[in-house]
C-alpha cells in the first residue's frame, strides 16, 4: 500500500492530532502471534479457500459461501477459531460428512469478533463451508451508486488491508497465515469482476440477466490481499504483461501515466529476481479509494489522482511492482511489524527509480521522503509517542490507528543506514535477493529479519556497532540521516527563496522548467517558511496556474500553503478537494488544516457531515476521529 504523508501542521497553528497513549497500554493481545487477530493457527490452520459469492447491488450485500481447507495442527484442538465483523452467517458444515457443525460468534470489539467452529472429532485435514452474507456497513467494501460513477451504472470494490478482509469473508485475518484461493463471482450484466487472481476461462451468461466469473491465485497470499472489483470497466494494454482497467474516460491518460510500468517490472526483477504472479494488471478504482494504491497481487488497485497526462505520479506503480516481493512474497507476521513490508517496499521503489532516472533521482525521493517522516514524527505524533517506533507495541490497538509514514521513511532510512554500513549497493542489493528466497511464501518478524542479517555479514566488522534497541524499538526520529545528493533540489530552494524574500520571477519558465518532484519541493519549502502574503499566492496562482493544476500532488500543497496563510481562497480549493476524491494523503490533511482555522471550524464539520457517506468507512472514520466528530 502506498501511503506518503505531507507535512499536517503549520508554524502559525500547531494541532497535534493522536491516538491516546493509555490506548496502548492494555495488555490485550487477541492471540500469541497477532494482536489484532482472533485466530489460532497454531491450533488448527487454514490451507487454502475457496469463495462462491453473489454480488447483490440493491442491498450491498455480497452473499454465498466460503470453503475454508483447514489442518488441525495441534491434534488436542477441538475448534477453528476465525475473524469476523458484521458478517451474517447463517450455516457452517463439514463438506465430506454434511454434517452441520456448531459455531458461535463473541462479542464484538474494535477488532470484530472471534468466529468460533467445533469441528468433527477425527480428522486432521478437513473442509469446511461457511454460509454468510455481509453487512451493508462492511468496513471492507465501498458501494457506489451509478451517480458515484462516471458510467450508468453501480461499482463496487473491497480494501481490506489491514483487517478489513473480516467483514468480506470469515476467515484467519493475520498476515501470518498464507493460502492459494480460488473464487466464483456472479454479478449483474453487464458488469465486469476483477479479483487479485488470475481469471480462468471466459464468464458464463446465467440466467436473470446474471453472468458468473471464476478466478484463481495460486501462489500464497495473506488474507488483505484478497480484494475485489465489480463494475463497468473497459481495459487497455499498457505492456506484454500489463492492462489497465477503468472507466472509459480514465485510459487515454492511464495509457500515457503507465506507460513505463514493464520497464519498471524488469527492473525490479533485475532487483528481487522473477516475477511469480503472471500478469501485472492495474485497475484505476472512482475518487473514494482512500489510498494511493494497494498491491492486490496480479491487479494493483489504484487511485485516480495520479493520472495527470506526464507520469509524474508513475513511482506509485514501482512502489506497488516492488510489493511483488517485498510484502505479497515475504511478509510481516503481524501489523506491528509492519515495517518489513513497507520500508522494504519504498527502499525497493526508489531503487527502481535510481536505476531508471539515476541516482540523484533517488536521493530526491528519499529527501523528501524524510521531509515528510519528520512531520510525522513532530507533528502527527510526537517525538515521544509509541507509534513512532519502527516496532510498536499493538496491543489493545487498531492497526489503523497506527498507520502512519514511520514504517514507510523510518524504515527505509534504516535500510539505507544499514547498505552504506556494510559497503554500499554491490553487497546489500544480492544480500537483499538472497532475502527475499530465503523467506519466499513466509510470514516473518523483525527477530528473523534480524538474525538473517547478522548471519549473512557475520565477517563484517561493523555490526557490532548497530544499535538495533535504538533502532527498533525506540520512539522519535531515527539516530541516522542519509547524506543525500541535493542536487536536484537546490534550483527549487532558489526560487522558493525569490518568492520568500519578495524577488517574484517575471514570468513562469523557470517553474515550468522543473520536474513534478521539483515543483513539490519548491512547495515544500514554502510550507515549512513563514507564511506567505496572500498578495504573493494570488501573484504565484497566477502566474504558475497552481489551484488548477492535473497534478493533485502540486495542487494539494498549493491548497495547504493558502490555509496556512488564512487565504479565504483557500477554503473552497481545500474544501473542494478533500471530498471529490477519498484518498487519505489528501483528505485528512485538509481536514485536520481546515479545522485549525477555527473561524472556518462549523462550515468544516457542515462539509464533512454532508460527504461522509460517500468515504470509505476508513477514511471516514480517520478523519471523523482526527476532528472528533464520532456521532
Amino acid at each position: 500500500m502506498l501511503l506518503c504523508l505531507t507535512k499536517l501542521t503549520t508554524k502559525a497553528t500547531r494541532i497535534i492530532f493522536q491516538v491516546p497513549i493509555q490506548a496502548m497500554s492494555s495488555s490485550s493481545r487477541l492471540s500469541p502471534g497477532d494482536p489484532s487477530s482472533h485466530s489460532r493457527p497454531d491450533q488448527v490452520v487454514v490451507t487454502r479457500i475457496h469463495l462462491d459469492l453473489a454480488v447483490d447491488f440493491s442491498k450491498q450485500v455480497l452473499a454465498g459461501s466460503v470453503t475454508l481447507g483447514v489442518r488441525r495442527v495441534d491434534e488436542q484442538a477441538k475448534q477453528l477459531k476465525l475473524d469476523s465483523s458484521k458478517l451474517d452467517i447463517t450455516q457452517v458444515k463439514d463438506d465430506e460428512s454434511g454434517e452441520l457443525l456448531d459455531w458461535s460468534v463473541g462479542e464484538a470489539g474494535q477488532c470484530g469478533s472471534e468466529l468460533s467452529v467445533t469441528l468433527p472429532s477425527s480428522g486432521n485435514m478437513m473442509d469446511i463451508t461457511v454460509s454468510y452474507s455481509t453487512s451493508p456497513f462492511s468496513s471492507a467494501l465501498q458501494w457506489l451508486s451509478p451517480e458515484q460513477t462516471s458510467g450508468e451504472h453501480p461499482f463496487l470494490f473491497s480494501q481490506c488491508q489491514a483487517i478489513h478482509c473480516r467483514a468480506m469473508v470469515p476467515c484467519q485475518d493475520t498476515p501470518s497465515v498464507k493460502v492459494p484461493y480460488t473464487a466464483t463471482l456472479t454479478v449483474p450484466t453487464p458488469l465486469t469482476a476483477l479479483m487479485s487472481a488470475l481469471r480462468q476461462g471466459e464468464p458464463v451468461q446465467l440466467p436473470g440477466s446474471l453472468i458468473q466469473y471464476k478466478f484463481s491465485q495460486p501462489v500464497p497470499v495473506q488474507s488483505y490481499l484478497i480484494a475485489l472489483a465489480v463494475g463497468q470497466l473497459d481495459m487497455v494494454r499498457v505492456g506484454p504483461r500489463s492492462l489497465v482497467w477503468g472507466e472509459k474516460k480514465q485510459l487515454e491518460l492511464a495509457k500515457v501515466d503507465f506507460s513505463e510500468t514493464e520497464e519498471m517490472l524488469t527492473t525490479a526483477e533485475s532487483l528481487c529476481g522473477p516475477y511469480v504472479w503472471g500478469g501485472y494488471d492495474i485497475l484505476v478504482l472512482p475518487p473514494s479509494f482512500p489510498f494511493g494504491g494497494m498491491e492486490n497481487p496480479c491487479l494493483t488497485f489504484a487511485t485516480p489522482t495520479l493520472l495527470s497526462g506526464d507520469k509524474s505520479n508513475a513511482d506509485v506503480i514501482a512502489h506497488e511492482i516492488a510489493h511483488s516481493w517485498t510484502g505479497n512474497l515475504v511478509t510481516n507476521s503481524n501489523f506491528e511489524h509492519f515495517w518489513l513490508n513497507e520500508g522494504f517496499t519504498v527502499f525497493t521503489e526508489r531503487k527502481i527509480v535510481g536505476r531508471m532516472r539515476g541516482e540523484q533521482a533517488r536521493h530526491f525521493s528519499a529527501m523528501l521522503g524524510w521531509r515528510d517522516l519528520e512531520e510525522t514524527v513532530n507533528s502527527e505524533f510526537s517525538p515521544i509517542h509509541p507509534f513512532t517506533a519502527l516496532v510498536p507495541d499493538l496491543s489493545g490497538v487498531d492497526p489503523d490507528d497506527a498507520f502512519s509514514s514511520i514504517p514507510y521513511e523510518k524504515g527505509h532510512t534504516f535500510l539505507w543506514y544499514l547498505e552504506e554500513l556494510v559497503g554500499g549497493a554491490e553487497k546489500f542489493e544480492p544480500f537483499l535477493r538472497k532475502y527475499y528466497e530465503h523467506f519466499v511464501h513466509q510470514s516473518i518478524t523483525t527477530d528473523q529479519f534480524k538474525s538473517f542479517f547478522l548471519s549473512h555479514f557475520s565477517s563484517h566488522p561493523s555490526l557490532s556497532s548497530i544499535d538495533w534497541e535504538t533502532w527498533l524499538y525506540s520512539p522519535g526520529m531515527p539516530p541516522y540521516k542519509p547524506d543525500f545528493d541535493t542536487s536536484l533540489a537546490a534550483k527549487s530552494r532558489i526560487l522558493a527563496d525569490k518568492w520568500i524574500t519578495g524577488d517574484i520571477p517575471q514570468d513562469k519558465e523557470e517553474f515550468e522548467k522543473f520536474s513534478a518532484e521539483q515543483q513539490l519541493e519548491f512547495l515544500g519549502i514554502l510550507l515549512e517558511s513563514d507564511k506567505l502574503e496572500h498578495g504573493k499566492l494570488e501573484a504565484m496562482d497566477q502566474m504558475y496556474g497552481l489551484s488548477s493544476s492535473p497534478n493533485t500532488e502540486v495542487l494539494f500543497r498549493f491548497v495547504r500553503l493558502g490555509i496556512k496563510a488564512r487565504w479565504e481562497n483557500s477554503v473552497d480549493l481545500g474544501l473542494s478537494l478533500a471530498t471529490r476524491q477519498g484518498r487519505m494523503k489528501f483528505c485528512r490533511p485538509l481536514f485536520r488544516d481546515l479545522w485549525g482555522w477555527e473561524e472556518q471550524r462549523n462550515r468544516v464539520e457542515k462539509c464533512f457531515r454532508e460527504h461522509r457517506a460517500g468515504m470509505m468507512a476508513v477514511c471516514r472514520e480517520m478523519v471523523g476521529k482526527d476532528l472528533g466528530i464520532t456521532d
